[in-house]
């Protein structure tokens, strides 16, 4: 039987069977018992170490009762000294210990411990004295295996923070952090405990850790210098933090770890770095290999034996054998660490070396760099590609390619900061040169003599730029030209034909379309180029994608050049790509929308590269498809300046357009350019007719939504009825579901607003009949909006939830924070205010994450409207004033910059109590929604109008300017809480015998607009 005390009190049987000992008191009898096992104990000191002071009045028969209950599992025998436990002392873990301890097997006699000592039984009056003094014991075991084993300064910090009054941790911790070379921070833990003794204790350090602090004062304690063998680093090593992690683990258990990359990704640093890190470099275990210097594989040994420092004569025919009998020899006198760096051009020799010589010493593991793996059993890959390289986010200063070149941009031109001035070259600079260290160190040096401006202006000519490389590097390291060349002096003639065509992809391209457009039958060639990392693979969808790096891409681009293959393979690119979008343009209104997008999303690049170059070189119709073919999946992502300047480029091409593209695209170009009021409606109207007579409105359905709406916003009613009659009647679902949703907009106009409901719900059921995402989540957003002026603020808020979820899916970046935006102020219309900022705070996370700067300018404007209503007018007033410096300095909003200013200032005026301000300011707002005939924008302002002068005590016109506003949008806004109280206090507003002109014009004289 064995009983265990370091821990919970626990009993088993011979064979390991755990034994049920029974209840509190039991358990305490036998934990006393076992301390002194085989002896007897008195009763009357069992009795004093079980109840203590206060005894049961009868405490010699309780203590009997308790020995019998003991008696039924353990041996317990009643001799003439007391009561006795009948097992040895090496049945009881607490002797065992001390006997392992003595012997110094440490970590067999700390690996007893469970827990604390008599866990269980502290209550009992024996139990705090004995538990104390095995806690002291455990210390103190700990202490010493720490004396004889390596100093680990994170346990001994972790031992130290617990007991800051112990004194040898104390002076462990010292030695370990001075072995480190940390002495400032040995020098500090002496003087906390020293401060502690005194304070708390009232005494002095001991002589043995005054020792220690003279000791380390002197520098006595310092690191052992060791045999350095690595390459000298000149400068920081920055980034690669996850890399170094994965490293670190893989050499725990692999004996071969190759880093595998493209040319200038920082191989060899990364592995110099890892090495020096490695614990075997602080044994002097580590070596060092350089192989980028030979040329014969029979000069590999010998490479790596000046790594040893050893030089080697004899036989050629026998150099090699015994070389390689050296190297196990000096490899084979401990556990070491060899770096085999630049492999790729031996490539086969390097193999071969490597797995004879893990084979001949079974201590020795390998680090090797190379532009391709080993492929030899028992290889570990690590990958090692660009530093991460910021993609629009606001926030780049966490990013690798960034911190690398401040770095090293620091170190040639002191001063050189990140700030507004520099940030967005800085920004450019890492993504043009894809991350990769060696580039970005090239473009950092290039400081010396330029200004990060002119560098990011000339990075089109990279290979001349990047010229300013360290003159002791080896030749290929030292320009970026001569590092892509030593990739490409590798490659064969079929490699070559393959990788210089596949630099008509800028976005990379999926094996169809490399067989297309470069080499029938590419697998396999491909993937060599893969292997020698000059093509990089990724997953999307469970689908390989094949990209060059940028740098290697204009490369490629220039052998093309030189091969005169470039006109015909452009042209097989440009005509794949004009394909593919007629094949999947039809499906972005379909319930194959998703799909469709992911194709666009991962083609953009290229579809773009084909369009600019298709317009650059005349090749109108092939211009017109490939615009054609990739608009709508522009305005469905909300991408309206990429779309804009491509419609103004095409149609640059002039009368060589068809006429039916030409009136198609300038609808376009007028359809996203429209505000009501300001289109010249005589040039609509024009377009409108000519997309009729060309039959485009057959050809392109986006047209059955673009006229009616073109003619609506240049306040032709009539045309665009006619236009709604036509698409209605298009045997096209998704145009006649276009035209339902134009007509709600000019139901709204004649103030029908039921009829527009029903069109939007008819809408809206057609749009989900066919699978179009967009037209959905567009036609939620309008239902919202409109069930919100009812005064039914939830059902609104599930509206626009329903919106979002769609445009989610749908990946819209600009709908999806419309969508978030305009929920955020629903709650804040209802009074959530909490909510209203958890909205807005996660419509502010997505606009970080995707990095786009003109969502967060809305945002400033969302986040003021849902503060005002939460009271903090000066953060609302502070939010206006960044909204209308950011948005004045960009186009997107043009002409209503100055107009939702200028609604919004009246509001934070009107909560600021300054009246007059606010009466001034909305009116600004109504003379330019009446002048451009925004109907819906009119109305609000017109209620925000009624606020104003409510305020101001002018009750006459408050209720006249709420009848106005009835007329005019044929509701009042039951939404607003603000429009709600002036309802309940004047009532409903009567309906006026006048028409919406009129109304108008009564609303503009009472802000006082000529």
């Amino acid at each position: 039987m064995r009983v265990a005390l370091l821990g919970p009190t626990l009993v088993e049987a011979d064979d390991g069977t755990p034994v049920d000992i029974g209840g509190a008191r039991v358990r305490m009898l036998l934990a006393r018992l076992a301390l002194d096992p085989g002896r007897p104990v008195p009763t009357s000191t069992l009795i004093d170490d079980l109840w203590g002071e206060q005894p049961p009045s009868d405490a010699s028969n309780a203590l009997q009762s308790l020995v019998s209950r003991l008696r039924k599992v353990c041996p317990v025998a009643l001799e003439p000294g007391g009561y006795r436990l009948g097992i040895a002392t090496e049945d009881v873990d607490v002797f065992r210990f001390e006997r392992l301890r003595g012997a110094g097997r440490l970590d067999e006699a700390l690996g007893l411990w469970r827990g604390a000592a008599l866990a269980d039984v502290r209550e009992a009056p024996f139990a705090e004295v004995a538990a104390a003094r095995l806690d002291e014991a455990r210390l103190a075991a700990e202490e010493d295996r720490f004396r004889t084993g390596e100093l680990d300064v994170a346990a001994l910090t972790a031992m130290h923070e617990k007991h800051p009054l112990r004194e040898r941790p104390a002076g462990l911790l010292m030695r370990a952090l001075c072995a480190q070379g940390r002495q400032s921070d040995a020098l500090r833990v002496y003087a906390e405990v020293r401060s502690r003794l005194a304070d708390e204790l009232g005494v002095d350090p001991s002589q043995e850790l005054q020792d220690v602090h003279l000791a380390a004062l002197r520098g006595e304690l310092g690191p052992r210098p060791v045999a350095d063998r690595l390459p000298v680093r000149l400068t920081s090593f920055v980034g690669r933090e996850d890399e170094l992690d994965e490293l670190a683990g893989l050499l725990g258990h692999a004996r071969l770890v190759t880093l595998v990359g493209p040319g200038g990704a920082g191989k060899t640093r990364l592995a110099t770095e890892v090495a020096a890190r490695h614990p075997l470099h602080g044994k002097g275990r580590v070596w060092f290999a350089a192989l980028a210097g030979i040329r014969a594989a029979e000069d590999l040994a010998g490479a790596v034996l000046s790594a040893f420092e050893v030089t080697f004569t004899g036989d050629p025919l026998r150099r090699a054998s015994e070389g390689m009998n050296r190297i196990a020899e000096v490899l084979g006198a401990g556990e070491s660490l060899l770096v085999l760096d630049n492999c790729e051009h031996l490539i086969g020799a390097a193999a071969e070396f490597t797995s004879e010589l893990l084979r001949r010493v079974p201590h020795l593991r390998v680090l090797a760099t190379s532009r391709e793996p080993l492929a030899i059993d028992g290889e570990s890959l690590c990958p090692v590609g660009p530093l991460a390289v910021p993609d629009g986010q606001a926030d780049v200063a966490g990013f690798g390619a960034v911190r690398l070149f401040l770095d090293r941009a620091s170190a040639v031109k002191p001063g050189f900061r990140l700030d507004e001035s520099t940030v967005d070259d800085v920004k450019l600079i890492c993504r043009r040169l894809d991350g990769m260290p060696l580039a970005l160190e090239l473009a950092a040096a290039r400081l010396r003599s330029m200004t990060v401006r002119q560098i990011t202006q000339r990075l089109d000519d990279r290979f001349r730029l990047l010229t300013s490389g360290n003159r002791t590097a080896l030749p290929r390291q030292r320009t970026l030209r001569a590092v892509v060349e030593w990739s490409w002096d590798l490659l064969t003639e079929e490699e070559l034909r393959l990788a210089r065509r596949l630099a008509v992809f800028p976005a990379g391209a999926d094996l169809a379309a490399i067989e297309a457009v470069c080499l029938p039958d590419a697998l396999y060639v491909l993937t060599s180029l893969v292997e020698k990392s000059i093509v990089d693979v990724i997953e999307i969808e469970g689908e390989p994608r094949y990209r060059m790096l940028e740098t290697i891409r204009v490369y490629a681009d220039e052998q093309l050049d030189s091969s005169g293959e470039k006109h015909e393979v452009l042209g097989r690119f440009r005509r794949y790509y004009r394909d593919l979008t007629e094949r999947w343009e039809p499906l972005t209104r379909t319930a194959r929308q998703i799909e469709a997008i992911e194709v666009y999303e991962a083609e953009q690049d290229n579809i773009v590269a084909a369009l600019r170059g298709a317009v650059d070189d005349h090749e109108v119709e092939l211009a017109a498809d490939l615009l054609g073919g990739v608009f709508w999946y522009w305005l469905v992502k909300g991408d309206n300046e990429r779309a804009e300047m491509s419609v103004r480029d095409v149609l640059a091409l002039g009368e060589l357009l068809p006429a039916d593209r030409r009136a198609t695209f300038r609808a376009m170009q007028l359809i996203m350019a429209a505000v009501p009021g300001v289109t010249d409606a005589a040039e609509a109207a024009h377009v409108i007719e000519s997309c009729v007579a060309t039959g485009a409105v057959e050809r392109y359905p986006s047209l059955a939504i673009a006229l009616p709406m073109l003619a609506f916003l240049s306040q032709n009613h009539e045309l665009g009825r006619r236009e709604v009659k036509r698409a209605a009647e298009s045997p096209d679902p998704w145009a006649r579901a276009g035209a339902e949703w134009a007509l709600s907009f000019m139901l709204v106009e004649d103030g029908d607003l039921d009829g527009a409901e029903r069109a939007r719900d008819r809408a809206y059921d057609q749009f989900v009949a066919i699978g179009d995402r967009w037209g959905s989540a567009m036609t939620l957003g309008m239902k919202a909006a409109f069930v919100s002026h009812t005064g039914d603020n939830q059902a609104a808020i599930d509206l626009y939830r329903r919106g979002l979820a769609v445009a989610t899916e749908l990946r819209s970046q600009d709908d999806a924070v419309q969508q978030r935006w305009r929920l955020a102020v629903e709650y804040s219309r209802m009074g959530d205010d909490a909510t209203a900022e958890r909205e807005i705070a996660a419509a502010e996370q997505f606009v970080r994450d995707i990095g786009n700067d003109q969502l967060s300018i809305m945002l400033d404007y969302a986040k003021a409207e849902v503060v005002l209503r939460a009271g903090r007018t000066a953060q609302a007033r502070e939010l206006s004033a960044s909204f209308r410096r950011r948005a004045t300095a960009t186009s997107t909003l043009g002409s209503f910059v100055a107009e939702w200013a200028a609604t919004l200032d009246s509001r934070i005026a009107l909560a600021d109590g300054l009246l007059d301000e606010a009466s001034a300011l909305v009116s600004v707002a109504i003379a330019t929604t009446s002048e451009r005939g925004d109907m819906p924008d009119l109305a609000g302002v017109t209620e925000l109008l009624a606020v104003v002068r409510d305020a101001q005590g002018r009750d006459e016109a408050t209720r006249r300017l709420l009848a106005c506003a009835h007329v005019i949008r044929g509701r009042l806004d039951m939404g607003d809480p603000d429009v709600r109280r002036l309802v309940a206090r004047f009532g409903e507003p009567e309906r006026l015998p006048i028409t919406k002109p009129e109304a108008v014009q009564q609303v503009r004289e009472e802000a006082g607009i000529d």
